[in-house]
């Protein structure tokens, strides 16, 4: 790999062959995160024409349609919008954003991290996991730059400060975890600026212990909550149905409708789980939707979701018996939080079931902040559970039943084995039994009796010796040694022809 100049220096050509190599793989992964950023806009763009093309009062022309879908593919980011024309004029921020649709650029941008890390072509060497990262995120960064600039001549456009961080904080999430996983995964060890105690306490199994034990309790919370939706949409069946017809009376409209309720399904899972947990959501500055009541006078749109809130008043003891959801995460928590190696003590088991617990605390926390959002400037400022709140509460309602139970399933998983218990032979239970067995039998079942046990041989001395006679074959009459056969024919021996 080195050349020898003529003064006998050595000359390396290594670094420009592989510069030269990686040069097109570096470029094509630019080119995937910006396609991946172009697909999630082209995929809203058309979604939005066709909505444009079907309604039959269309407020603005098809330019007005793609800055709008650009608007959308930011929100989709979690970046607020501005609606300037208010009936107030004042600007109205719009942040609460569908979370169904930050599954299209997470999954766009992390198809792309993966192609990028996976391809290989005959003589070039793979890019490292930072440089495809990189390329990656340069390419949908620049498409996001320029979809900030276009949105901002729309009806909707982006803050700019919002945008700024939103966008770059999914795609670098989205990016990191394709290049992950096409990497297989690997959980490398802490760096070497860490202290040798903390690498140490982060090697131990105790911490993806806790991250699956968290993660089942924050399924389990999330799973309550669409559960409560749904039952809830069932109860309140003619509401949901009279809102719904009544927002358009044209069959684009109701589709557009129907498209955002199911954008916001999952909004409405993680505001399930929140109000199981008991600080439930606000509805507006003062609204607060709880299960010990309903406090304060909503001012909401007409929407079908919103018309399958709790009604207004003290809470009822339907509402209270949401509380069972967090303690069935907190078990959840308590049991996959158990090890099955026997030599792992209770201190260590109840350890990783309070990181568990802390562990489902953060994902409803992200969970929460990502949900909630506001849809007006004055009585919508606030719009959403709490974050902290919704966090906080879901840390102590897994992390009180979680510990017992894992302690407790440690302690069952881990009891000794028990000893045979020989009262069932010695005590004649057994010959009882077998009694009771015949007489219920009759004769079919024969009388065993136990053997008397053999008289022991009398002590010998050390001097008596005995003497086995020895059988001498010798002496035996001939006839006695072969048996007699009897019915068998004797043929006599024919001798050979010469």
């Amino acid at each position: 790999m080195t050349q020898v100049t003529e003064r006998g220096t050595p000359l390396s050509v290594a670094p420009r062959a592989v510069r030269r190599r990686r040069s097109p793989a570096a470029a094509a992964c630019v080119v995937g995160g910006a396609v991946a950023a172009g697909l999630g806009l082209g995929f809203l763009a058309v979604l939005v024409i066709v909505l444009w093309i079907s309604s039959p009062y269309p407020d603005s022309g098809p330019g007005g349609a793609l800055h709008l879908a650009a608007g959308l593919w930011l929100l989709a980011h979690g970046t607020e919008l501005v609606r300037y024309e208010t009936l107030s004029g004042v600007p109205a921020p719009v942040g609460l954003t569908p979370l169904l649709l930050v599954a299209l650029p997470v999954l766009l941008m992390r198809r792309a991290a993966r192609l990028g890390s996976a391809s290989e072509e005959e003589g070039e060497e793979t890019l490292p996991a930072g440089a495809v990262f990189s390329a990656v995120l340069c390419g949908y960064l620049a498409v996001g730059a320029l979809a900030t600039v276009y949105a901002a001549g729309g009806p909707m456009p982006a803050d700019p400060l919002s945008a700024a961080w939103h966008v770059p904080l999914v795609a670098v999430l989205a990016a990191a975890s394709g290049v992950w996983a096409v990497r297989g995964r690997p959980l490398g060890p802490p760096p070497s600026w860490v202290p040798g105690g903390v690498r140490r306490a982060v090697a131990r199994p105790r911490y993806a212990l806790a991250l699956r034990a968290g993660a089942g309790g924050a399924l389990v919370l999330l799973g309550g909550g669409a559960l409560l939706v749904g039952s809830s949409l069932a109860w309140h069946g003619t509401e949901v149905q009279g809102s719904f017809l009544a927002l358009t009376g044209v069959w684009s409209g109701r589709f557009a409708v129907l498209l955002l309720a199911i954008a916001l399904i999952p909004n409405a899972m993680v505001w399930g789980a929140s109000y199981a947990l008991g600080p439930g959501f606000a509805l507006g500055a003062g609204v607060t939707a709880t299960p010990l009541g309903f406090t304060g006078s909503a001012a909401l749109p007409r929407f079908p979701l919103l018309a399958a809130l709790p009604p207004e008043g003290p809470g009822t003891p339907l509402t209270w018996a949401v509380a069972g959801l967090p303690v069935v995460a907190g078990l959840a928590v308590g049991w996959f939080a158990v090890r099955r190696a026997r030599e792992v003590s209770y201190g260590e088991t109840a350890l990783t079931a309070a990181l568990g617990a802390l562990v489902c605390g953060l994902v409803m926390t992200g969970l929460a902040a990502a949900s909630a959002g506001p849809l007006g400037s004055r009585a919508l400022a606030e719009f959403g559970p709490v974050w902290w709140a919704t966090g906080a509460a879901a840390f102590v309602w897994t992390l009180l039943p979680a510990v017992p139970v894992a302690v407790a399933v440690h302690a069952w998983r881990n009891r000794p084995a028990l000893a045979m218990d020989d009262g069932w032979h010695d005590s004649g239970v057994r010959e009882i039994r077998w009694a009771a067995l015949r007489r219920a039998a009759g004769t079919l079942v024969p009388d065993i009796t136990p053997a008397e046990p053999p008289a022991p041989a009398p002590p010998r001395s050390p001097r008596q010796v005995t003497v086995v006679p020895r059988l001498r074959l010798d002496l035996l009459p001939p006839k006695s040694l072969t048996p007699p056969v009897v019915g068998a024919r004797v043929l006599p021996r024919r001798k050979p022809t010469p």
